[in-house]
């Protein structure tokens, strides 16, 4: 599921779109990886582009979550709460688990994408981390209330995220998967402007998307 050729190729479509919105490739190796031809999807390319939607609701929703990484680490840094929570991400995993059978999907397959999701997000609050202890003056100002702000968003958002696994289920199981989750990444990316950070936590949270990866 988790195939080096799917993260190098999904790991370079969205460095294209990291290098044109920061004007610099981003802090990962697989950046400099040239993804097969099927697979390229260039900055001209993704405006141009009028398809259907496809997989670019999950992306979305991947992206917004990530977002939110940000809320969750000016909540945490500096005080005694770690980066990683395993039984909070045990919690999500089990909840997301029972609530995938009954949108007929499969548990562990709906696991494998929460669990990228976190793994994205922890991503990204490292990297905030590391950028805040570099330059104290990028510090956030405020701390937000887990519990109240961040959480509710959270929960929304992973309710979102089953509705539209359930919707994407025949396209996520198609040969064809792979390319067009490396489009939707790219225009996910742009349409929230994510940073090199984001992208590389966006990368992140893409391998288990694909049934057939």
């Amino acid at each position: 599921m988790h195939s080096p050729r799917l993260r190098s190729a999904l790991a370079a479509v969205c460095a294209t779109a990291a290098m044109s919105l920061t004007g610099a490739a981003p802090a990962t190796a697989a950046a400099h990886s040239a993804p097969p031809p099927a697979i390229h999807a260039s900055a001209t390319s993704v405006r141009a582009a009028s398809v259907s939607p496809g997989l670019t609701p999950l992306t979305d929703l991947f992206a917004e979550r990530l977002l939110l990484a940000d809320k969750v680490a000016a909540a945490k840094y500096g005080t005694d709460k770690p980066i990683d929570d395993p039984v909070r991400e045990q919690q999500i995993l089990d909840d997301v688990a029972a609530r995938a059978s009954g949108l007929g999907l499969d548990p562990d397959g709906v696991k494998a994408v929460f669990r990228d999701q976190i793994e994205a997000n922890k991503l990204v609050q490292r990297g905030l981390y590391a950028r805040w202890d570099t330059h104290p003056e990028e510090r956030p100002t405020e701390r937000p209330d887990l519990v109240k702000e961040v959480r509710p968003q959270l929960d929304r958002i992973t309710t979102e995220l089953l509705d539209a696994l359930k919707d994407t289920r025949r396209l996520r199981t198609s040969p064809s998967c792979t390319p067009r989750l490396g489009l939707a990444a790219v225009r996910s990316a742009y349409g929230h402007e994510l940073d090199a950070l984001h992208v590389e936590g966006l990368v992140r949270a893409l391998p288990s998307v694909c049934a057939d990866s």
